[in-house]
């Protein structure tokens, strides 16, 4: 029974920790500015599902953290929004709040800790280009706050999330974020035509590893883009751009 601080966590195995490892783990700690007391939390917690299934799963991985972290950092966000945005209304604060935390905001965080640096994945993975995906950085970023809110508590854990998140929070409040134009093409278009933007994929180039997708999307008889991207996700944020920008034109609100 693997115990960690008085509790059972019998299916949080952690990655084994040798000298070379645990100067890497302590200085991750000094460029995010946190100390751990258990440096097998924080190792766990970089530890991706294609790591820990290469090792036959004799090791654990970090998703259980990553669930944890995410409520965690979906918690202080909202009291910090609640406390501080008085004078606005629920609506807006759901708003502020889904772009900081949203997977850009994360894996903006994320790169800026050099996360991809210290994060275990499998063979596969790696080869994939897995260190530079934005959807795994993002995780490992709420799989730390996870793991930080266990070794901690939540107060360390809350001033580590604040930290880092209320300047993405003030660029949402001054219009510097990057804008979710998927959702402000749907709104617009529901309202504007009462239907929803369709996407297609159009093609996809470049070698497995290092794909490229190209992705139109349909609204009414007219159809927008293509837009591209490394993943399908961004390649419709791309086209969404395209499609709303000439549909709102000059009538386009802050995002």
């Amino acid at each position: 029974m693997n115990v960690l601080f008085g509790k059972n966590y019998a299916e949080l195995q952690p990655p084994p920790i040798n000298s070379e490892r645990r100067k890497e783990l302590q200085l991750f700690e000094k460029q995010a500015g946190i100390k751990f007391k258990s440096h097998e939390m924080l190792n766990l917690a970089f530890s991706h599902r294609s790591f820990a299934n290469e090792n036959q799963n004799e090791i654990g991985n970090n998703e259980k953290l990553e669930f944890l972290g995410d409520s965690v950092l979906g918690l202080v966000v909202a009291e910090f929004l609640f406390e501080t945005l008085t004078d606005r209304a629920e609506g807006d604060l759901a708003k502020v709040k889904s772009f900081v935390v949203s997977e850009d905001s994360l894996a903006i965080i994320a790169r800026s800790l050099k996360v991809d640096n210290f994060i275990l994945i499998g063979k596969g993975e790696e080869y994939s280009g897995g260190r530079t995906k934005q959807a795994l950085l993002a995780d490992a970023m709420e799989a730390i706050i996870g793991a930080y809110f266990l070794d901690s508590g939540f107060r360390a854990a809350k001033k580590f999330v604040l930290r880092y998140l209320v300047p993405e929070i003030n660029k949402v409040l001054e219009n510097r974020h990057r804008k979710d134009y998927k959702t402000l093409l749907q709104e617009l278009v529901q309202k504007q035509f009462k239907t929803y933007p369709k996407y297609q994929m159009v093609k996809k180039t470049g070698p497995d590893h290092s794909k490229t997708f190209w992705i139109e999307v349909k609204v009414g008889d007219q159809t927008y883009g293509p837009g591209k991207g490394k993943n399908k996700k961004s390649a419709e944020q791309s086209a969404a751009e395209f499609a709303y920008t000439a549909l709102a034109g000059d009538d386009a609100p802050d995002a």
